[in-house]
């Protein structure tokens, strides 16, 4: 009688498992195949002039308290071509906008009493998707990066008081040559009206002295 150990050998074999490390050659496709998205951060025509971890507070006038907004990064973003500086504030997991503000020439910060790592200041924020007029407060790791924030802010600020003056230095610059252009015009136009009138002028003369001559007949 033939043994069948062989035959059952080789079956539990075929049903045997492939171990973790065999390459079975397998290949499968994905179900679903994802497209890369170019994500925007509204930032590309910005450079990063200061990038410093912090946290950041808000006083609220309701509660008279202040008030955590989060903790992440602050940066000065200065535009490419404007030369204009704002201040963004996210919050280092969720990436919320904590802070988004303009730094304007009136502005200015100052140390939190009590506080040598912390500073605080007044802008009109726009984080909210709405102008809100708000007082912040931000707190750094040290003294020294608080230290490095205010003197950026304030260099800022003073920066875009000289940026203010040169623009409105232009628009009166602009202003003079338009004015300068239209009174070139003016007399162009009058030299070249002034001939058609002296000959209209002449004209009527004559026209007048014809009729002042006496007639013959009489």
């Amino acid at each position: 009688m033939a043994s069948t150990e062989p035959e059952h050998q080789h079956r539990e074999d075929e049903e045997a498992p492939a171990g973790d490390d065999e390459d079975t050659g397998a290949q499968v496709a994905p179900i679903v195949k994802l497209e890369e998205v170019a994500v925007s951060t509204g930032e590309e025509d910005e450079d990063a002039i200061l990038d410093l971890k912090s946290k950041l507070y808000r006083f609220d006038k309701d509660g008279n308290q202040w008030k955590e907004r989060g903790a992440g990064t602050v940066k000065f973003l200065k535009h490419k071509e404007s030369g204009k500086v704002r201040l963004v504030m996210r919050q280092s997991k969720t990436l919320k906008i904590c802070a988004n503000h303009l730094v304007l020439p009136t502005m200015s910060v100052q140390e939190h009493a009590g506080n040598e790592k912390s500073c605080v200041w007044h802008a009109t924020d726009f984080a909210d998707g709405e102008l809100k007029d708000e007082l912040f407060c931000i707190r750094f790791a040290s003294i020294e990066n608080c230290k490095t924030f205010m003197e950026m802010f304030q260099e800022v600020a003073e920066s875009q008081k000289s940026n203010e003056e040169n623009k409105d230095a232009t628009t009166a610059a602009d202003a003079l040559d338009k004015l300068s252009v239209e009174e070139k015009k003016i007399e162009e136009k009058a030299v070249e009206e002034s001939p058609t009138a002296a000959k209209e002028e002449e004209t009527k003369t004559c026209e007048d002295k014809k009729e002042e001559k006496p007639d013959p007949s009489t």
